[in-house]
C-alpha cells in the first residue's frame, strides 16, 4: 500500500516537485520496514500509514506545483517572445540606420543567445520538464533588455 503510493508519487514527478514530502514518505516506509524486521508490527503499521499519507500528499503537491510552474513558464515564454521580437525589430532598424556593425555585434550575440535559450526551454516544456525550462529562462529577460538598451545607445550615438 505505502510502496504503491510512493511509486505513484515518483511517477508523477514528486522527486522534483515535492522533494520534502516525498523524502518523508520514503523515510517513513524505511522506518516501517525496520520496525517490521524488528518484530514491532504495530509501529510498522503506523509508519506504513504515515508513508502512504505522505506519498499521497507528495503526489498532490506535485500536481499543484507542476501546474504553477507550468503557468509561470508559459507566461515567461510569451513575455520573452515579445521582447525578442522587439529586439529583432530594433536591430533591423539600427542596421537600416547604418549603425556600425561593431556597435551591434554584442547586442546581436545577446539576442541570438537569448533566442537559443528560449528555444531550448521550449523543448524542455514539450518534454514536460517545467523546472528545467524555468531554470533555463532565469535571467534571459534581463539579457534581452540589456541588448535593447545597447541597440538604443548605438542608434542614439549615431
Amino acid at each position: 500500500m505505502a510502496q504503491g503510493a510512493i511509486d505513484a508519487a515518483r511517477a508523477a514527478g514528486a522527486e522534483q516537485y515535492a522533494e520534502t514530502e516525498y523524502g518523508a514518505a520514503t523515510a517513513a516506509l524505511q522506518s516501517a520496514n525496520d520496525a517490521a524486521a524488528a518484530g514491532d508490527y504495530r509501529l510498522a503499521l503506523s509508519h506504513a500509514l504515515e508513508s502512504h499519507e505522505r506519498a499521497q500528499n507528495a503526489a498532490r503537491d506535485t500536481a499543484d506545483t507542476k501546474a504553477r510552474v507550468r503557468a509561470d513558464v508559459e507566461r515567461m515564454m510569451a513575455e520573452l517572445a515579445g521582447l525578442l521580437a522587439q529586439g529583432n525589430t530594433a536591430m533591423a532598424a539600427a542596421e537600416r540606420a547604418r549603425v556600425p556593425a561593431r556597435l551591434l555585434d554584442t547586442p546581436a550575440d545577446d539576442l541570438a543567445a537569448a533566442s537559443a535559450t528560449v528555444q531550448k526551454a521550449g523543448e524542455a516544456i514539450e518534454a514536460g520538464d517545467y523546472l528545467d525550462a524555468s531554470t533555463a529562462l532565469d535571467g534571459v529577460n534581463a539579457r534581452i533588455e540589456q541588448a535593447l538598451a545597447a541597440i538604443d545607445a548605438a542608434v542614439t550615438s549615431r
